[in-house]
């Protein structure tokens, strides 16, 4: 590699620049892909080990979640963190395979390692890589089946071996239950089979320390931690309430800019005083005339206004954040306004049953909840500690995403590493059909899928090479075999019998973004990295700040050690 005026380009380069070129680069990112993948293999699988990690402010956190394990390590390889990358791309896109990708990413790219050793030019590796994606996705949509996602029990069934892996698989049916109810209360019928579920925006999740995790429920509604403005003297609690929902201050309004005002009477002064307590007076009649019950608002609610409410006989909660303003419209059927003049009957929203402050431990929580349509929601999660809420908020977050997913595009493919197994046969098989030197990559993303069998496999604690033998005897045997490795007895099952499936959209996600990451690092042949600005000084070099212009002088380099 080198140039024709030496490796560094004669001298085009800046001396402190470092630059790592050819098969060194490419070596060094199937290492660190590798290094990625096996923090996180022991995480795959309901025999899942748990790891534990030191945040940066001291906190503890346990969690077998992949996404969540590599947002807390910080990695200084420029490999290693695109490879963290994608469980933040796979967790936001379907919500569920964080480790999944990670491992078979890491798996994808030690495969290309011996052709790479051949002197296989990496873009014909990528070229059978891409070829086999293509395939294995065809051969994906033949082994799936639909679903009636109408039957709760069946897709209750599929939530939990989905989330079997995780923590909350030993308090039964109660994750798959709120998540299911979570997805079914905020999605929306489009027409045309399309729905819309935006988890997101309008599914909340509030965790409160105290009490068994039994306790936790989905509210067709919204919570929040709020109390009324004037405890003791508004109501707490009012059935069917008239709910108005504004996004501006219900005070003096004051000056865009600063403002002087120069007053030569002592009248004047009253007067402005006047003119100030007439505004917010008007400002409550405009409010008071459409009879509502509560009034919440993102601003501010000056004491007078707070008064002038009060008499009226209204429920006042101010300084709400902007997501739980659009929650609570969603919820009751109201539109938020922005000016107090312009309220209409139709802006008032009706669809809430009840409105109720309630204490629990030392907070105050308002509720707006039975509402009769609710298109958004929260879920009370409660729990012993705030470290076991925490890894629930995770289990729960994928639950959602699997339900989500099932609910946009009911059809599944069979769990436990078994669908891995079928594309692994099928694509060897096809590899023969693929002329020129393609074949070998084309082949060996297919012994790359055989890595998730694998993983389960030795997380369980099973002889791996017996029982991946079997399990290929098995698909060898059968064209349209089900069989995968039980991930907590380590042998070989019917996933039918056993009742383990997976989201396709899941599935299909997890290769795709394995397949293009690996052909996207494989593709790099050259990392160039310049030093930073301020970098220690060399040996002999002055310490103090070295500067002509007085103005770029950096003033904390001023200040003497």
């Amino acid at each position: 590699m080198q140039g024709p005026m030496g490796p560094m380009g004669g001298g085009v380069l800046m001396a402190n620049t470092k630059r790592e070129t050819g098969r060194k680069v490419q070596q060094g990112n199937i290492m660190a892909a590798k290094a990625v993948a096996d923090i996180i293999r022991t995480t795959l699988g309901p025999r899942a080990m748990l790891k534990m990690l030191l945040d940066a402010s001291g906190g503890i956190i346990l969690t077998n979640d992949g996404n969540a394990i590599l947002r807390e390590i910080d990695v200084s390889h420029p490999a290693a963190k695109s490879m963290i990358e994608l469980s933040r791309t796979q967790d936001e896109e379907v919500g569920d395979g964080t480790t999944s990708v990670i491992i078979l990413a890491g798996e994808m790219l030690q495969m290309a390692e011996p052709h790479l050793g051949k002197g296989l030019h990496p873009t014909v590796i990528c070229r059978g890589y891409v070829k086999a994606l293509e395939e294995a996705v065809k051969l994906l949509d033949g082994l799936a089946f639909k679903i009636d996602i109408e039957k709760r029990e069946e897709m209750l069934k599929i939530i939990n071996s989905t989330i079997g892996t995780k923590f909350t698989q030993r308090f039964g049916n109660l994750m798959a239950e709120l998540s299911l109810d979570a997805v079914k209360t905020v999605m929306v019928d489009l027409g045309n089979g399309q729905r819309e579920i935006n988890i997101k925006n309008y599914v909340k999740i509030e965790k409160l320390p105290g009490g068994a995790l039994e306790d936790s429920k989905v509210l067709q509604g919204v919570m929040l931690q709020k109390d009324v403005v004037a405890p003791g003297r508004m109501k707490r609690r009012i059935q069917n309430p008239r709910i108005l929902l504004m996004d501006c201050p219900i005070e003096y309004k004051k000056g865009e800019n600063q403002t002087n005002v120069e007053l030569m009477k002592e009248e004047d002064w009253a007067q402005l005083l006047k003119l100030e307590e007439d505004y917010i007076q008007t400002l409550c009649q405009d409010i008071a005339k459409h009879k509502p019950d509560v009034v919440v608002t993102e601003k501010g609610l000056s004491d007078l206004a707070m008064h002038f409410l009060t008499k009226a006989g209204i429920s006042a909660i101010r300084r709400l954040r902007k997501t739980d303003n659009n929650r609570i419209a969603r919820a009751c059927g109201a539109t938020i306004v922005h000016r107090a003049e312009e309220i209409r009957e139709s802006d008032i929203g009706t669809g809430a049953g009840l409105f109720e402050v309630l204490k629990i431990g030392d907070e105050f929580f308002t509720f707006i909840v039975d509402c009769k349509q609710p298109r958004a929601c929260s879920i009370l999660l409660r729990g012993a500690s705030k470290d076991v809420l925490n890894e629930v908020e995770r289990n729960l977050h994928d639950a959602m995403g699997v339900a989500r997913n099932v609910v946009r595009d009911p059809r599944l493919v069979p769990g436990g590493g078994a669908v891995e197994m079928a594309l692994s046969r099928q694509l060897s098989e096809r590899s023969s059909a693929v002329q020129g030197t393609e074949a070998g990559p084309f082949r060996a993303v297919g012994s790359a899928l055989e890595v998730i069998p694998r993983t389960l496999a030795q997380n369980c604690g099973a002889n791996v090479i017996r029982t991946l033998t079997k399990l290929r005897a098995k698909h060898a045997e059968q064209a349209d075999c089900t069989f995968g490795i039980d991930g907590n007895t380590g042998s070989i099952v019917d996933m039918k019998e056993l009742g383990v499936w997976e989201p396709l959209a899941v599935k299909a996600q997890t290769i795709m973004t394995a397949v293009e990451s690996a052909t996207l690092l494989l593709r790099i042949d050259d990392i160039v990295s310049g030093m930073s600005k301020r970098e220690k000084p060399a040996p002999g070099q002055a310490k103090g700040p070295q500067t002509e212009d007085p103005d770029q002088v950096d003033s904390e380099q001023m200040i003497g050690e």
